[in-house]
């Protein structure tokens, strides 16, 4: 079941219109000031980062999609190789299918095999957490793939709306302690469309993550994903609620602002609604150390390796312009570019400092 699923999400993702509705990343809240005279020249700016004892070329991840049925295995395949041809790493999808059935596993060490340097980031879900034998389910999803680094994606709103969805989050936090302790490679918590607030980054980074991933409201809505898979699955209730709950979450610009002034060493990863490289800039002058992207890619993905590659290339100069319009020759100097925020951005922002919540 969880590999058909898996395949259906990814169908519904590529064929329907799953974004936010009325709700935006608020990314267009933040406006990068402009240096008229940037004082360097274009070819001098250089994007390198280091992430979990690997190289990027840019602040630039793809985020996790897919995998853990036959027909994802050349979406993954190819999503790797644009990956490796520009400089960046790779996030894959829910490993769970592979861990239920082996012969899915495939579909994720592909990803490995298209190359052995590039960085690989695992992934598993918090409700897996809790079972006893989280720690052995956690090396397995790292050992599938010799992931650096392992994700662990928090999707309570998409699980309480799938038909069929696992609804127990009791113990993830002490679940993710443990793993943190166990593993031998950086644990990554992720958000999945929903955004991370400031207590839960706090909670995560006690318990041992060494990264969070916002992944914020304003792109892929998986409750829109599971509104498309209720009505498939002629589950009327669920497709309604999914529904109601379509534009649920923090904005991805707020939930940025909310995580960066806790993270103290650790790395805060933007995504949700990464569609170019002037938000990728903007994310990270908020706060974040890279940005992660995901649906813009999947498309071309499906046509192949190529067509993906010049996606990312597109994103990274964009990225390398907007570094150059604020005067800003690497990414720790993007990080200090000024920024103007407004509307509700700046709203969130103000009230937060008042103590509103």
């Amino acid at each position: 079941m969880s590999s058909d699923r898996k395949l259906k999400h990814l169908e519904i993702c590529r064929d329907k219109d799953v974004r936010a509705r009325r709700e935006t990343t608020h990314l267009d809240d933040v406006t990068l000031i402009h240096s008229a005279a940037p004082e360097l020249n274009f070819s001098e700016i250089d994007l390198e980062t280091r992430l979990f004892g690997k190289t990027l070329a840019a602040p630039l991840l793809i985020s996790a999609m897919t995998g853990g049925h036959p027909a994802t295995k050349k979406v993954n395949e190819n999503l790797a190789k644009a990956a490796k041809s520009v400089g960046i790493g790779m996030c894959v999808g829910s490993q769970r299918a592979a861990i239920e059935d082996p012969r899915m596993a495939e579909t994720f060490s592909v990803v490995r095999d298209v190359s052995q340097e590039m960085l690989v980031i695992g992934n598993i879900g918090a409700p897996q957490l809790i079972s006893g034998d989280a720690a052995d389910y956690a090396q397995r999803a790292v050992e599938m793939i010799s992931a650096d680094a392992l994700a662990v994606h928090l999707n309570p709103l998409q699980e309480v709306v799938q038909p069929g969805g696992d609804t127990k989050y009791r113990g993830v936090l002490e679940g993710l302690a443990r793993i943190t302790r166990a593993l031998k490679v950086p644990v990554i918590v992720k958000e999945t469309g929903c955004g991370i607030s400031s207590a839960i980054a706090k909670a995560l980074f006690a318990a041992g993550a060494a990264a969070v991933d916002v992944a914020g409201l304003g792109g892929t809505s998986w409750a829109a994903v599971e509104h498309y898979n209720a009505l498939m699955s002629h589950d009327d209730i669920k497709a309604h609620v999914a529904e109601t709950f379509w534009d649920w979450g923090i904005p991805t610009a707020m939930s940025i602002w909310e995580v960066a002034s806790l993270k103290s060493g650790a790395t805060l990863i933007a995504s949700g609604g990464i569609t170019n490289g002037l938000d990728a800039a903007k994310s990270i002058a908020l706060g974040a150390d890279l940005a992660g992207i995901a649906r813009p890619l999947l498309l071309p993905a499906y046509s192949g390796a190529s067509d993906a590659r010049r996606v990312l290339e597109d994103v990274i100069y964009e990225l390398k312009v907007a570094s150059m319009l604020t005067g800003s020759g690497s990414v720790k100097a993007l990080k200090s570019a000024r920024v103007s925020l407004r509307g509700d951005l700046l709203g969130w922002v103000t009230q937060s400092k008042l103590g509103i919540r």
